[in-house]
């Protein structure tokens, strides 16, 4: 679910991608703003009618001419067959029985507490060493904004309440700067065989920007700028329970963060 200025939109449990050629399933040629003074493009009305999704030119004669060619636009960016055939998939699977769940058997459970002293200190030891060595980087999702919380920042500016005021993000930073420096004190050779913590964060265009700012205003929390990198996810069109597509204005398909899966793809990006 993600909500919007128009209220709250469902989408698809399954995560959508968008193809990365906007022209590859609704024909190469953008129609002119000349050609669209009449009725919708032919050739992208078929192509919505082969997969339901006709609607999307439902108010067609009330837009402007530069609406109409805004939505003819975004409509070139869809990948309309392999939206169709996820959003049947998961339609599909709705109403199904999910299979039972029992606990994990006894014996193929263990806990750290169960381990011996010397084999925790060894663990932890390949641990440091690990990340000393820059084999070892945090990866943060972080494409979601706050609206469930109250607002529409991205959720890891939110102040969550605590005595100290901190904000997620700023957390998180903390708890990298500890253990960067307990990763530090154990290389016997000093900090020039060390190798800082490298932090990958997610956004998604709807937390981008703010995102970006928010690190910089609060000087990336004590780490270098150059050990963090972020990059963006992409995103899907928002849907209704029976699989047609939800338009956030006349002339523009609604689009939500392509969920945690999107980290997939989005991480070509980096």
């Amino acid at each position: 679910m993600r909500e919007g200025g128009s209220g709250v939109v469902a989408t698809s449990s399954t995560s959508l991608e968008l193809s990365s050629n906007s022209n590859s399933s609704n024909g190469s040629a953008t129609a002119s703003i000349e050609l669209l003074s009449s009725g919708p493009p032919q050739v992208i009305l078929e192509r919505l009618k082969d997969y339901g999704q006709e609607d999307t030119f439902a108010l067609w004669d009330e837009l402007t001419l530069d609406e109409r060619h805004l939505l003819v636009k975004d409509i070139q960016t869809l990948d309309l067959s392999r939206l169709d055939r996820i959003i049947r998939c998961s339609l599909g699977v709705q109403g199904v029985p999910s299979p039972s769940i029992e606990p994990v058997p006894e014996p193929s459970v263990s806990t750290v507490e169960q381990r011996t002293l010397d084999q925790r200190e060894k663990w932890w030891n390949m641990g440091l060493k690990a990340i000393s060595q820059g084999k070892l980087a945090v990866l943060l999702l972080s494409g979601g904004q706050g609206t469930r919380l109250g607002s529409s920042d991205p959720k890891g500016c939110f102040n969550i309440g605590l005595p100290s005021g901190k904000s997620l993000f700023q957390l998180q930073a903390e708890r990298i700067l500890c253990v960067q420096k307990l990763a530090l004190q154990s290389v016997n050779e000093g900090s020039a065989g060390f190798v800082p913590i490298h932090w990958y964060i997610m956004t998604s265009p709807f937390t981008d920007e703010a995102t970006r700012k928010f690190f910089e205003i609060h000087k990336y929390f004590g780490l270098e700028a150059d050990q963090i990198t972020f990059f963006q996810q992409g995103t899907i069109p928002c849907v209704t329970k029976d699989g047609r597509f939800i338009m956030e204005t006349p002339y523009r398909v609604a689009k939500a963060p392509d969920g945690n899966g999107g980290v997939y793809s989005g991480k070509y990006f980096i």
